[in-house]
This record gives C-alpha cells, sequence and structure tokens, in this order.
C-alpha cells in the first residue's frame, strides 16, 4: 500500500476467517457465510452502522467469486461511470462485484439505471449504507437484492481486532514494541461505539504519537487512550435509522415514566444535531397518546414548550424540551383517549356504521327540514344541568362504548362523571 495509509484502511480483513463480528450472519451455517464461502453470493444489501466491515466484507464476496471488484462511491459517482463500468465487463464478459458505498446517496434515476445491469447479472451489486433501505432504496432495486443488516461490533470484537493489529507485522503495528495498558484496551474498545475503524484510528495515533519509554516499549496508558479518542463517537444520524430509534427510546423512557433515561435520549439527540421541533412534536404527541386525560394539562405544557422552542432556539431550547420530558414522564399515564379513537376508527373503517340520526342533522340549510333534519333534537342547555337523554350514535352502534377511562390522576373525575351520565341516559332512553 502506498505510505500513509492509514491502519484501518490497511488492516481490512482479507478473509472470511480474519473477519470479527457479525456472527448472527457469518456464522458457520448461516445464509451470507455459506453464499460467500461458496462463490454464489447475488445482489446484496449491507445495512448497518459505520466501521462494521460491510465494505471490507464486499471485496471479500468478490475475491470467493473469483471476479473484479470495482467500488464506487455513490456520493459521487454518476450514471454515466456505473455504465462504464458495466460495459467493460459486458465486452471482457467477466461479470463484476460492483460495491457502492454509501448506496443512499443515490437518485431514483441512478437507482433505476442500475436495474438493467443486475437483472442481466453483468453487475453483481453489494451496496453498503448506514440508512434504513427500506426507506432510501426503491422497491424494484431493494426485490432485486437481499438486504443484510449489521450490528455494531461489541468491545469484544474491538479488542480482538486491536490485538491482532499490534501483533501484525506486514500490515498493522507489529514493527513498533508496544505494551497497550488494559484500562486502555477497555476504553478503547468501549469508547469506540461498535466502529472498529475509530478503534483503530486512535491505537495507530496512540502509538504514532507516544515516546518509546525507559524499557523500550511505547505504553499505551489509559490517558494516552482517552487523549487519541478525544470522545465516544455517538451512534446516531438524524436523517437515518438511528434517528428513529433514538426518538423511539425517548417516548418510550416518557411512556414508562423515567424521567432520567427521557433525559438521556434527549440529550442523545441535541448532541447529535436533531432538529428540536422534531423533539418538540414527539413531546405533544406523546403528551396526548400517553399522557392523556390522566393529566390534561401535559397537553399544554407540551404544546407550550413547542412554541417555545421555536422562540427561543438552541442552545436554550434544551432547557425547555428537558422541562416539558421530565413533566410528562412523571405525569399520570393514560391511553384511553388513544384507545378510543382507534377504536372508533376501527368501526367506521371495517362496519356498515349507518347515517347520521335525523334529529342530530344539519338542519340550517334551506328545505333541510323538509327533510325531517333536526326534528326531535333537544338542546341541552334548555334542560338542567345542561344534560339531556338523548340518542346520539346511528342507529347500527347503538350502545357501542369506545372510551374506557381509567381511574388514573384527572381522569378519576371524568370517569366518575361518566358513569353517571351514561347510568342517567340509559335509564331515560329504556323509558321511551
Amino acid at each position: 500500500m502506498p505510505p500513509g495509509v492509514p491502519l484501518a484502511a490497511r488492516f481490512k480483513p482479507r478473509t472470511l476467517d480474519e473477519f470479527v463480528g457479525q456472527r448472527h450472519l457469518l456464522a458457520p451455517g448461516k445464509l451470507l457465510y455459506r453464499a460467500i464461502k461458496a462463490g454464489r453470493l447475488g445482489s446484496a444489501i449491507f445495512y448497518g452502522p459505520p466501521g462494521t466491515g460491510k465494505t471490507a466484507l464486499a471485496e471479500i464476496a468478490a475475491r470467493s467469486a473469483g471476479r473484479p471488484f470495482v467500488r464506487l462511491n455513490a456520493a459521487i459517482t454518476s450514471v454515466k461511470e456505473i455504465r462504464e463500468v458495466a460495459g467493460r465487463a459486458d465486452a471482457e464478459r467477466q461479470p463484476v462485484v460492483l460495491c457502492l458505498d454509501e448506496i443512499h446517496h443515490l437518485n431514483k434515476l441512478q437507482q433505476d439505471a442500475l436495474l438493467p445491469f443486475v437483472e442481466e447479472g453483468v453487475v453483481t451489486l453489494i451496496g453498503t449504507t448506514t440508512e434504513n433501505p427500506y426507506f432510501e432504496i426503491v422497491g424494484a432495486l431493494r426485490s432485486r437484492s437481499t438486504i443484510f443488516r449489521f450490528a455494531p461490533l461489541s468491545p469484544g470484537d474491538i479488542k480482538l481486532i486491536l490485538l491482532r493489529a499490534l501483533a501484525d507485522v506486514e500490515r498493522g503495528l507489529g514493527s513498533y514494541q508496544v505494551r497497550l495498558l488494559p484500562a486502555a484496551l477497555e476504553h478503547l474498545a468501549g469508547a469506540a461505539a461498535g466502529d472498529a475503524r475509530v478503534a483503530l484510528g486512535a491505537l495507530e495515533l496512540a502509538v504514532l504519537t507516544t515516546p518509546y519509554g525507559p524499557e523500550g516499549a511505547i505504553v499505551i496508558d489509559l490517558a494516552a487512550a482517552e487523549d487519541c479518542l478525544q470522545q465516544r463517537a455517538l451512534q446516531y444520524d438524524k436523517a437515518g435509522d438511528n434517528h428513529y430509534d433514538v426518538a423511539s427510546a425517548f417516548i418510550k423512557s416518557i411512556r414508562g415514566s423515567d424521567p432520567d433515561a427521557a433525559l438521556h435520549y434527549l440529550a442523545r439527540a441535541i448532541e447529535s444535531g436533531e432538529d428540536v421541533k422534531f423533539l418538540a412534536r414527539r413531546l405533544v404527541i406523546s403528551a396526548a397518546e400517553d399522557v392523556g386525560l390522566a393529566d390534561p394539562r401535559a397537553l399544554v405544557v407540551a404544546q407550550a414548550a413547542a412554541d417555545a422552542v421555536q422562540f427561543v432556539g438552541l442552545p436554550e431550547a434544551r432547557i425547555i424540551l428537558a422541562e416539558a420530558a421530565v413533566y410528562l414522564a412523571l405525569a399520570p399515564k393514560s391511553n384511553s383517549a388513544y384507545l378510543a379513537v382507534e377504536r372508533a376508527l376501527a368501526d367506521v373503517q371495517k362496519r356498515e356504521t349507518g347515517p347520521v340520526p335525523p334529529h342530530l342533522r344539519d338542519a340550517n340549510y334551506y328545505g333541510a327540514r323538509s327533510f325531517g333534519h333536526g326534528r326531535g333534537y333537544k338542546y341541552p342547555h334548555d334542560y338542567p344541568g345542561a344534560f339531556v337523554a338523548q340518542e346520539y350514535l346511528p342507529e347500527a352502534l347503538r350502545g357501542t362504548v369506545y372510551y374506557q377511562p381509567n381511574d388514573r390522576g384527572a381522569e378519576a373525575a371524568l370517569k366518575e362523571r361518566l358513569l353517571r351520565l351514561r347510568q342517567l341516559r340509559g335509564e331515560s332512553l329504556k323509558k321511551e
């Protein structure tokens, strides 16, 4: 390799035996393992976090199949370049494995341009992406590819890679006399957040910038490891799948009444550049869906926070979001309104619900009363307590109950009133 090639690039695995991690895909007997071993891997999409071996495995698959390997970066490639690769392969009657890094950067036109080459077998496409392919890849291309989801490497996986790199003279750091102290190894493996490239980069930097000690060895201690890694690599992409995972964990923590977890995921999202308006919208939804009528003020708090966030902006917006998140997490919970509207929607979608009862129909337009609209309607404000028993549901749904309150928070009082009104309505309608 040319001088100055980073350790992470030099030390890529060359065979399945050298590959570390992804045991759920590459344990003997697994589909991906068998396909690569047999040199029969078809078009595929490798989807997962950075530094987990997606591109390296694509190259191993090409080598195993005995095919030329062409790697393009989808962010800067063009349809012309893709056609040139396919044209050469067709002219030489030698199918190629085309690895398109960050394939989600291809627009629809570029993705469509790949289809005929994939279908004809001129190109075996391996797209690598950190984005969810079900969101980013067109259906026609996705249906012609097998999707394999890569997981972040475990700290144990990264330790193994680092120790191998230290021992390898040819491609690693074996020509240096290095003592990597256990605490430093633990930190590099844990703080790399599953990304081997980050860990290898930090190790190389530590080795190249630490002088030899009196014992004739480069000693990498915890301080050196922390200095070279600088900070934990956040596993979050506000445009990708982790965006949805962190948002989901944020809301589930609020639903689970854990303010500490909610604040963790809120901080994680903010630190990674998430749009605070998106976070505010999630809080408004949670206030209605998860807190609901157990504390109706929660929706007021969440909406006020959403308005304030737009008015104030970051960095102070973090305080507003935190206040709302803690309030919602500690509020009593009720999803009764959410369940009620879901039941009502299910009836509207699946049942014959019948027409609006005549006495409830609009009687204000010309000729409406001649059709019986509004006839027999009882105006509640004309009765004591602004309540009068009459039927409001369509005939086909008479007696249907959608809203089922619970006994938590403010909803307990609503439940008591509702049961009393339902009883009065039922008794009065029986007499009619």
